[in-house]
């Protein structure tokens, strides 16, 4: 793995009172060098997301016009102790929940499943799932959704039909901070191809980058810095960035260790290098 990137600030979000939840719009400013850089700094208060009652604070980092990978949005969401984020079926879209902080209930398919910090679940097409907080502090998780291959087709014009929903099937549920690296081989076929840790040392480095997918990295615990194209971004817990296709960022854990999560998005291969 190795990377370089382009910046734009976090995404703002924008109420869309229909859905429950809010639009992720791509700010009008200069490009910097990563395709996206934000914290939950800021986050929305939301009501009534995915139809349970009470409040869900939710960040939008990055979606579709920042990214080439056929990837919705690359978010980040909290509900206090008590609160819910709705159950709902999944028809077009494949999506991962992985715990930062807090303990719940993942439920799948109306059963429910303990969940706590580095979990990582996984939902196909054709199921059902929500997550609820069972704890004594607020449960945080990163969020990302990206296109199933049918639903990609549609809308990009290259199939006129919606193949169909699949069936329900079996919640897969992982432990990243034990496993360290996971596939989503075998349940995924979109974009979103494996989900790994990276931990550096105080004063390590590594590089960031994929020739052929996007990033999106999260900053779950220490302090660092991100440099690309002679431009230096600051890493802190909850910090987000998203790296484009073929370039290259360095990483480096400046006085505390640094744990990032990575999540590989594949390109196109017709799909233009970042900038």
């Amino acid at each position: 793995m190795t990377t370089e990137a382009a910046v734009r600030p976090g995404p703002v979000p924008s109420a869309d009172p229909a859905s429950g939840r809010t639009a992720c719009h791509e700010p009008r400013t200069s490009p910097a060098p990563w395709r996206s850089l934000g914290t939950v700094a800021g986050a929305a208060t939301v009501y009534g997301v995915h139809g349970a009652a009470g409040r869900t604070r939710w960040k939008c980092f990055a979606g579709r016009r920042q990214l080439h990978s056929p990837t919705e949005a690359v978010e980040w969401a909290s509900v206090p102790p008590g609160g819910l984020s709705g159950e709902h079926r999944h028809t077009r879209t494949e999506e991962i929940y992985l715990v930062l902080r807090g303990r719940g209930e993942f439920l799948f398919n109306g059963r429910p499943h303990p969940v706590g910090p580095g979990t990582l679940a996984l939902t196909a097409p054709g199921n059902v799932h929500g997550l609820r907080n069972t704890g004594k502090d607020d449960l945080d998780w990163w969020v990302i959704e990206t296109l199933a291959p049918g639903t990609d087709a549609v809308l990009s014009g290259a199939a006129h039909h919606h193949p169909g929903v699949p069936p329900m099937g079996e919640a897969v549920i992982h432990d990243l901070f034990k496993e360290r690296t996971v596939s989503t081989g075998g349940v995924f076929t979109g974009p979103l191809r494996q989900v790994e840790v990276v931990e550096l040392d105080a004063g390590e480095r590594t590089r960031l980058g994929a020739p052929d997918a996007e990033l999106a990295v999260f900053v779950h615990e220490g302090t660092g810095r991100a440099t690309a194209d002679g431009h230096t971004a600051a890493l802190a817990p909850d910090t987000c960035l998203t790296l484009g296709a073929s370039t290259v960022t360095g990483v480096e854990a400046v006085i505390t260790p640094l744990r990032l999560l990575v999540v590989t998005l594949s390109v196109p291969r017709s799909a233009p290098e970042a900038s």
